[in-house]
């Protein structure tokens, strides 16, 4: 017998009354194709986040439209000179749209900038 424990839906079930997706069986739904830009065309953002980590701090890029295989060899590319671990993630923009953003474990904020920068992404610092 399954108990409920906590509900955010108005029925009960998923978070904001929005229904899984009938493929990936997720809410928001994560097949959800990415539209894909231009690197010129992107507004990186790269911020160091702690909250929801316990404490640990967190290196984020986001949003990046580009395919999940290039996103995967950018991360790649990135952990790699970072010397760090890290991952891909789903995300949505302010506009709504699917994107990818890029986690990577420690603060190394400049080095990931730089490193954007160099494959011609036009990326900032945000935060303090």
């Amino acid at each position: 017998m399954v108990r409920l424990v906590y509900s955010s839906g108005p029925e009960g079930g998923s978070k904001a009354g929005a229904d899984p997706c009938p493929s990936c069986k997720t809410a928001p739904c994560r097949c959800k194709s990415v539209a894909v830009m231009p690197p010129a065309s992107h507004a990186v953002r790269v911020r160091r986040e702690r909250g929801g980590r316990k404490g640990k701090t967190v290196t984020v890029a986001a949003p990046l439209f580009v395919e999940r295989d290039d996103a995967r060899a950018i991360l790649q590319e990135l952990r790699r000179s970072c010397g760090s671990g890290g991952a891909l993630k789903t995300a949505t923009a302010p506009d709504g749209r699917a994107c990818f953003s890029l986690e990577l474990q420690g603060d190394h904020v400049a080095s990931v900038t730089e490193g954007l920068v160099q494959r011609g992404y036009p990326a900032k610092r945000a935060g303090g």
